[in-house]
């Protein structure tokens, strides 16, 4: 537990040090995202960005258990 949460940590330090870099992909509006935007109300769910992170944890976290 403990290198999971060193690791975690250390992978949101990273990600934040790299975002004006990391905003500039093309995350969260890629095709299969939801949006509705109509006079004086907005919608916007990110479905196909959620299913790609969920893939990539998911491996990520597989490969990191074998």
């Amino acid at each position: 537990m403990q290198r999971f949460l060193i690791a975690t940590g250390a992978l949101l330090l990273l990600a934040g040090l790299l975002w004006p870099w990391l905003s500039k992909l093309p995350w969260g509006r890629l095709p299969g995202d939801i949006a509705i935007e109509r006079e004086g109300f907005s919608f916007y769910f990110p479905l196909g960005t959620s299913l790609l992170v969920s893939a990539l944890l998911s491996l990520l976290l597989w490969w990191w258990r074998r």
